[in-house]
């Protein structure tokens, strides 16, 4: 089972950017797809942002544009840079592992993992 750490979360202002990172365990890293996923007081969890074991990525409208993630298989790390925050960016975010739905054309959080602890982002003046 793939173990995965998030962090860089905190206070930011609007418009400001934050880096996150997710340091994961276990072998064969580089295999797997890796999503960021957020979750607000409220409000059901959602993808954000998604990496493929080849570097492919996709983005939630809401965040198109001023989110990028990234991976770095030889520190078994995927990232997530925000820039232009908004408030409405606000919650607890959440690295997975990923697989790909072919009948949907979807990803969704691979059985293999967990939810971890998460890091809060708040976009507050």
């Amino acid at each position: 089972q793939v173990q995965l750490v998030e962090s860089g979360g905190g206070l930011v202002q609007p418009g400001g950017s934050l880096r996150l990172s997710c340091a994961a365990s276990g072998s064969n890293f580089n295999l797997n797809a890796m999503g960021w996923y957020r979750q607000a007081p409220g409000k059901q969890r959602e993808l954000v942002a998604a990496i493929s074991s080849t570097s492919g990525t996709n983005y939630a409208d809401s965040v198109k544009g001023r989110f990028t993630i990234s991976r770095d298989n030889a520190k078994n790390t995927v990232y997530l840079q925000m820039n232009s925050l908004k408030p409405e960016d606000t919650a607890v975010y959440y690295c997975r592992t990923l697989y790909w739905d072919i009948k949907t054309r979807n990803w969704y959080p691979s059985s293999d993992g967990y939810w971890g602890q998460g890091t809060q982002v708040t976009v507050s003046s």
